[in-house]
């Protein structure tokens, strides 16, 4: 079942787990950051997947950026997280991201989300210090962002 998600509860150990983030780093994002929801995937009361939609402007038009997308590790290659791109493919006109490796560029783009953009084509109504949370981390042999458009 996918459903939004505000509660922290949820959201900070997965977060921690994934990304290895400390609890404060994760509030100051959650606590500053502005126009975002989170919606993840869950295995009855459990969250299996969750990412967070953070609102932007790709080429000059409204988007939600993809960010902090997660799979618990023991429901990792369960289709979880595809489950949850699905979802946001078919509730989003446009959709973006900056893949953090090659290899989940391949993933991304095996899931639908394959054009190709510019980094600097990602516009945030952010802070500073959350632009950077949002721009950082990623260790691709060619930087880019990956969209997806219907």
């Amino acid at each position: 079942m996918i459903k939004r998600i505000t509660y922290r509860e949820k959201i900070v150990p997965l977060w921690q787990s994934a990304f290895g983030d400390t609890v404060e780093e994760i509030e100051f994002f959650l606590d500053n950051a502005r126009d975002y929801k989170c919606v993840g995937c869950f295995n009855g009361e459990e969250l299996a997947s969750m990412l967070f939609l953070v609102s932007c402007e790709l080429n000059s038009k409204k988007a939600e950026y993809i960010y902090a997308a997660c799979t618990d590790e023991k429901y990792k290659k369960r289709g979880f997280m595809t489950e949850l791109l699905n979802y946001c493919k078919n509730n989003y006109k446009t959709l973006c991201l900056i893949p953090a490796s090659d290899t989940l560029k391949e993933f991304y783009n095996a899931r639908g989300i394959y054009k190709r953009a510019e980094i600097s084509d990602i516009v945030f109504n952010q802070t500073d210090e959350i632009e950077e949370y949002l721009l950082d981390g990623y260790e691709l042999t060619e930087p880019c962002a990956l969209y997806f458009e219907r």
